[in-house]
């Protein structure tokens, strides 16, 4: 079995910062791409960053020059380390990994349970 588990949520002010970890456990064989979606209520859950093992890093037009992508492939965590936070960066914040199992060949999508990320004055 493999899970995804994330911390790091909570409730900041606008213009504030806070720090998204998520760890994948199990039964890894390799992870590929690793990164993050949220869903704000009443929108389809979007991508905001994603990072391959180890390649170039990719956000989300709204989340640019704010939003920091990075992984710990050692530890098979990735991290988002979220600046300059908005009101409409509220959303639940969910982490994916792309893994393949020990023993086998084919990659699947992992989802972690997700972390409330509040931004309000």
């Amino acid at each position: 079995q493999v899970q995804l588990v994330e911390s790091g949520g909570g409730l900041v002010q606008p213009g504030g910062s806070l720090r998204l970890s998520c760890a994948a456990s199990g039964s890894i064989g390799s992870i590929n791409d690793m990164g993050w979606y949220r869903q704000a209520p009443g929108k389809q859950r979007e991508l905001v960053a994603g990072m391959p093992s180890g390649g170039m890093t990719n956000y989300a037009d709204s989340v640019k020059g704010r939003f920091t992508i990075s992984r710990d492939n050692a530890k098979n965590t990735v991290y988002l380390q979220m600046n300059s936070l908005k009101p409409e960066d509220t959303a639940v914040y969910y982490c994916y990994g792309n893994i393949v199992r020990s023993g086998g060949r084919i990659a699947y999508v992992y989802w972690g349970q997700g972390t409330q990320v509040t931004v309000s004055s």
